[in-house]
């Protein structure tokens, strides 16, 4: 995966054979995602990399995340619970996704014209994330660290994948990444972890 700003405008993520090619889904939306990218440092956001993608922060909180697939590019958005959604914009990423998360696009110019909406949207995470508001928990019979929620809401390939496994597949890998106390270091396992989650296996499975 990347870990450079620019090479995922440029070359891609980095998570397929396709990466650095004029196949790659970044190639095909590049105008809108620049757009994107625009309208999210426009609206005070910092800038990171996370997961081979463009992650947007504030106080100290990831807000939103960008996505490019072969059908679409995508705005999601954490703590997506919280969103109003007065337009009603947001759709689910997928049929395991509990919450309308993302902002979905089929054609380049569909961005500059929702600007208003999206920074209107991107301000309301903000405040959120300003004034320390987060989502209730949930009930789950598998309490699951929030880098690999935050994992799972920004890769809908890894969310199908992870929900579809065992439950006791699933508490192998909440066992293993909770047992870790730095976010840092669970993130790194959740990355080395992907391809072993969309075989259908569990955490300690060879």
């Amino acid at each position: 995966m990347i870990t450079e700003i620019e090479d995922f405008f440029s070359k891609g993520c980095g998570r397929c054979d396709r990466f650095a090619t004029a196949d790659c889904s970044t190639r095909q939306w590049a105008h809108g995602l620049n757009e994107l990218r625009r309208i999210c440092l426009a609206s005070g956001l910092v800038e990171t990399v996370k997961w081979g993608h463009p992650c947007y922060m504030h106080a100290g909180r990831n807000i939103v995340i960008i996505g490019a697939f072969r059908g679409d590019f995508r705005l999601s958005f954490f703590h997506a619970a919280l969103m109003k959604d007065p337009e009603g914009v947001l759709e689910k990423q997928g049929p395991n996704t509990k919450h309308p998360d993302m902002i979905r696009f089929v054609d380049n110019a569909q961005v500059t014209k929702m600007e208003p909406v999206i920074l209107s949207y991107l301000k309301e995470a903000m405040d959120y994330a300003q004034a320390g508001i987060k989502p209730p928990k949930e009930e789950s019979e598998i309490e699951l660290p929030d880098e690999l929620v935050e994992a799972l809401d920004s890769d809908p390939e890894l969310a199908e994948a992870f929900h579809g496994l065992t439950p006791g597949r699933k508490k192998s890998y909440a066992i293993n990444l909770n047992s870790v106390k730095k976010s840092e270091t669970r993130i790194s396992r959740i990355a080395k972890f992907r391809d072993h989650i969309l075989a259908g296996k569990g955490a300690l499975e060879r």
